[in-house]
């Protein structure tokens, strides 16, 4: 399994964050949400291929790994 650094997973963190906020938004605000959103998915994205490129990992096996790790940290009672 992949080793995730703790950046990733706060990058993906952030991007579930923006995707929260959507939420109960509707018209421009909506737009303007959903395009930090999307932004911030991307960049979750590009580090994601760009982690698998750098380690030679499959680029599916970090995305699984890193998913697992977000898991982890969610259920963890020490993590912020």
């Amino acid at each position: 399994m992949a080793d995730i650094p703790d950046s990733l997973i706060a990058l993906e963190r952030f991007a579930e964050l923006e995707r929260a906020k959507l939420a109960g938004l509707t018209g421009a605000e909506y737009d303007a949400q959903r395009g930090r959103w999307c932004a911030a998915y991307e960049a979750v994205q590009t580090a994601i291929t760009a982690r698998a490129e750098a380690t030679g990992e499959d680029r599916d096996e970090v995305r699984h790994a890193l998913k697992d790790a977000m898991r982890c940290a969610e259920e963890d009672p020490t993590v912020e």
